[in-house]
């Protein structure tokens, strides 16, 4: 099979790579990425080398760009999980998530109906579906009611896939994941945020009173999903992917600091977040029962691994978190 994964270089495009080639030896992939500030090669050295392994740098809103990479590989399988995907940029500025996720996954569309390829996975977030009170959890027939720019631009996506195969044929699927965690995943998101500043003792930045919940997901449980849902899936369908995880972001920090053997007076609660969901909950009871999946990893216990990885791997994050990210840091964080 020769398959294309967009946004390859990222936490969790890079996961599924070194995931796909250590599980199908016979395949070919070929990642495209654009390597924007969350795209690190760094992610895939362990894919250097490897004859099955091609990656291009390119912008999957450049339509010429994309259309050669289908006819030159022969694509017959796209998992498009490029996307402009951090909330808080959302806010601060929401026309790049509009052009990437949006205006990005259209063109893919075309090059995918026009090159007649076998099947599109849509990678999406539970985001689209807006935040839940105290209980319930979604559903795949919850409405969408997105909250942020990002969520928007999200589900403007999912929609228009799903436009895509009713109008055109085109054989798509749509995951929507819970949050996702583990090794190589930008510092400005919660988990490695936390690490990473816990380690260099400093304040740990939570939004508002830190009840917020969310369903964590490891990435390599996320990973597993996609691989189902690829060969699986339903045509035309939509899966969710959870992890079984609820935790609010006051437990999660704690937890970490735990971990670390870190007090938690280094926890520094700051402004919240313009229109940050109060509560996530994933049902993932489809693709559990249609396509026999489900989650192996406790937040504990990755919470855990991930903690020993950034430990493990501090001269990655380090590396990271200077020269541009700080000022952005600084920006969201020390200026509130």
């Amino acid at each position: 099979m020769n398959l294309l994964i967009t946004g390859g270089a990222g936490f969790i495009g890079s996961s599924f790579i070194l995931f796909m080639l250590a599980k199908y030896p016979w395949y070919r992939i070929i990642n495209v990425d654009k390597l924007t500030y969350a795209g690190n090669l760094e992610n895939l050295r362990g894919a250097e080398g490897n004859p099955r392994y091609t990656f291009l740098k390119a912008d999957i809103c450049d339509r010429q760009a994309m259309d050669e990479v289908m006819r030159k590989y022969e694509i017959e399988v796209l998992v498009n999980i490029a996307a402009e995907s951090h909330v808080d940029r959302s806010i601060v500025g929401a026309a790049e998530f509009i052009q990437t996720n949006v205006g990005g996954t259209s063109v893919l569309l075309d090059a995918a109906r026009d090159h007649k390829i076998r099947k599109f996975v849509q990678v999406s977030t539970d985001e689209v579906y807006g935040s839940l009170g105290p209980s319930g959890k979604f559903t795949e027939q919850s409405p969408l009611h997105p909250n942020s720019p990002y969520a928007a631009s999200k589900a403007s996506a999912d929609l228009l896939t799903l436009a895509y195969h009713h109008t055109h044929g085109v054989p798509v699927v749509i995951t929507r994941c819970s949050n996702n965690y583990g090794p190589f995943q930008f510092p400005e998101k919660l988990i490695p945020l936390m690490i990473a500043n816990a380690l260099q003792d400093k304040p740990l930045p939570v939004y508002g009173d830190g009840m917020n919940v969310r369903d964590w997901l490891q990435v390599a449980d996320h990973c597993s999903a996609l691989d189902v849902v690829l060969h699986s899936g339903r045509t035309g369908e939509i899966y969710n992917i959870g992890g079984s995880n609820e935790k609010t972001n006051l437990e999660v920090v704690r937890l970490i600091l735990k971990q670390l053997e870190k007090p938690e007076s280094l926890i520094m609660f700051v402004k919240d977040r313009l229109g940050h969901d109060r509560r996530y909950a994933i049902d993932s009871s489809k693709i559990q029962s249609e396509l026999g999946w489900k989650p192996s990893v406790t937040i504990e216990e990755g919470l855990a691994q991930t903690v020993r990885w950034y430990l493990e791997h501090r001269e990655w994050w380090e590396r990271i978190i200077s020269g541009d990210y700080m000022e952005y840091y600084r920006k969201m964080y020390e200026e509130r």
